[in-house]
């Protein structure tokens, strides 16, 4: 049954719809970059008050979170022409109901590829995981997250002091479930 479990071997790499965007499964091997990612954009990451563990953590706080296999979430890098440039999670947290998480490089920001690579990631989650909503918060003040999950088709669900949530409902492609 989909959505039942996931083996986190099983996703393949994904085209993110734009021209060399793909992305694929975060793992320990990617450390080094994954670590220097986080070290260039300590301060874009906390601008709005989120992220501020991941912009604290030192190499062997990075390093442990790739070890730890995230399964059934989905923890994914975000990779332009191969290189590391953001992370997007889907979170299992209620399956079939998901969470989605995301943040790039501040230089890639503005070019689309966060739209981009949510989307793949949303689609992998309701076609393969039989995914039906997905949740995401956005800290307020961060418009371009709150405009990345608007072009996405997600709707503000409930405002909370810091932040605001947005759900998606989803509809698996009819040709994803053989008959």
């Amino acid at each position: 049954m989909a959505g039942s479990h996931h083996d986190k071997h099983v996703l393949p790499e994904l085209r993110a719809g734009v021209s060399t965007l793909t992305l694929c499964l975060l793992t320990a091997e990617q450390a080094d970059e994954y670590y220097a990612l986080i070290d260039r954009n300590r301060e874009h990451l906390t601008q709005y008050g989120d992220y501020q563990a991941l912009a604290a953590s030192d190499y062997e706080t990075a390093h442990a979170e790739l070890l730890n296999d995230p399964s059934p979430s989905l923890r994914c890098g975000v990779l332009l022409h191969s290189a590391l440039i953001g992370r997007v999670d889907l979170v299992a947290v209620n399956p079939p109901k998901y969470g989605l998480g995301y943040w790039l490089d501040r230089e890639a920001t503005g070019h689309g590829y966060a739209t981009a690579a949510c989307r793949a990631l949303i689609e992998y989650g309701a076609n393969v995981l039989g995914a039906t909503d997905v949740f995401a918060g956005v800290t307020h003040g961060n418009g371009k997250s709150g405009a990345v999950l608007t072009r996405l088709g997600f709707q503000v669900a409930e405002v909370f002091g810091t932040y605001t949530r947005y759900h998606r409902a989803l509809v698996a492609s009819p040709c994803a479930y053989p008959a």
